[in-house]
């Protein structure tokens, strides 16, 4: 199985070398604009306003007027479930004085890729000549119900019928993930403890994540157990947020921002829902199939990667990520973690802002807000978090255990 993936892999590989057009018949995109709220426990603002004070944010950095926007695209995951909030996408359009002008707007949901998957259709609609303005926003509330509700919808981005109603969680998913993880490649609780210090310790120098303070890996260690060997630590939160960038074609891109930030690559892919059906469960190839295809595209490869925004909703998770999208050698993550690789002044900085794991995980934000921490690097404006010639940088999304991936390139212009 795994030979057959590594083949697939290949073939990949020399149909987009052999057919470089499939990929090139697109105008270039640069994001001009950013916007991000904090992130937490946010009772006092709703759906609709975390939406808009994102999107307003990101306008006024890009010097744009509402008479420029051409389309709207909204990440969201949980609305209807959560806040019984369907038409997610005429609310924001509305909240925002965008419907009296019938901008058209449009909700994309993936589970946890929802950012990522709303900042990929914008950018292929821009790059594809069919607009030249796109607001991407990201938000969601998931602090309004019990700790129990928002946990049952988040298990909504796995099986529902063939693992979720037979008492599979979402932790105990990941954690099935991480022990096949530690079984096939010696990967180490001190390996897991050691991504989530590390972001927590980036998280610290965010004034917006939801958890801005450093932890011990022997914190995180001790910490109480959910799912063997994932412990409370370990895992994301379920917050509140909202966060907005503005795509422009990038022949316009100048006309409105100084600082216009590429992106050169986009790679989208899929892979069963359940887990049970994956050949190996310590994998998650979509990811490595969308980060293929992005850097395919933008005719570069890991090695060239300044700065990495990476899934983390579970430590395990991240170290997958990096493996999958070749930042690691298989089973080299946790190592890399350890050694410090992986932290603000290694050789490659990973989840600068905290990741979801410390500035937080408001699932149809959390794609965009790896793209505004990705800007604000490549601006140089990341403050006491800045990674010293950030250049090129990675963001990787995905829903469920991996069954959507999205990976996406950006580069100073």
């Amino acid at each position: 199985d795994k030979q057959d993936e590594n083949n697939q892999l290949s073939h990949l590989r020399q149909i987009l070398r052999e057919n470089p057009h499939e990929v090139g018949r697109m105008r270039d995109v640069s994001i001009i604009g950013a916007g991000i709220t904090k992130f937490g426990e946010l009772w006092d603002k709703s759906l609709r306003e975390l939406g808009l004070m994102a999107g307003l944010e990101a306008i006024q950095d890009a010097g744009i007027s509402s008479s420029d926007i051409d389309a709207l695209y909204v990440g969201n995951m949980a609305a209807g479930s959560l806040v019984q909030q369907e038409h997610v996408s005429a609310l924001i359009a509305d909240y925002c004085a965008m419907a009296g002008a019938h901008v058209p707007s449009t909700r994309i949901e993936g589970a946890s890729a929802s950012g990522g998957l709303a900042l990929r259709q914008a950018y292929m609609a821009v790059a594809g000549g069919f607009i030249d303005v796109a607001v991407v926003g990201g938000a969601e509330k998931m602090t309004d119900v019990s700790d129990s509700e928002s946990a049952h919808t988040l298990s909504m981005g796995a099986d529902e019928e063939w693992e979720s109603q037979q008492g599979a969680t979402f932790a105990s998913l990941h954690a099935m993930m991480a022990q096949a993880h530690m079984t096939e490649f010696g990967t180490t609780r001190e390996m897991l403890s050691a991504v989530a210090s590390k972001n927590h310790g980036h998280a610290a120098l965010n004034p917006q994540a939801q958890f801005p303070f450093p932890i011990k890996p022997e914190a995180v260690s001790s910490s109480g157990l959910v799912s063997d060997p994932l412990r409370m630590l370990d895992c994301a939160p379920q917050s509140d947020g909202g966060a907005a960038v503005v795509l422009c074609a990038s022949d316009r891109a100048k006309e409105f921002s100084k600082k216009p930030i590429s992106i050169i690559g986009s790679g989208q892919a899929s892979d069963t829902l359940s887990l049970h059906h994956r050949a190996s469960l310590s994998r998650m190839p979509a990811i490595a199939v969308a980060a293929e295809r992005a850097f395919a595209q933008a005719g570069r490869k890991p090695a060239d990667v300044s700065v990495a925004e990476i899934h983390d909703n579970f430590t395990i998770s991240e170290l997958i990520a990096l493996e999958e999208i070749g930042l690691a050698e298989r089973g080299s993550a946790g190592q890399l973690t350890l050694d410090g690789t992986t932290a603000l002044g290694g050789a490659i900085p990973v989840n600068t802002g905290g990741g979801l794991k410390a500035r937080g995980h408001p699932p149809g934000a959390t794609g965009v807000a790896q793209a505004v921490e990705i800007v604000q690097q490549l601006r140089g404006s990341a403050g006491e978090r800045q990674v010293k010639g950030a250049t090129l940088g990675l963001l990787e999304n995905h829903g469920g255990t991996g069954a959507t991936a999205v990976v996406h390139l950006l580069e100073v212009n």
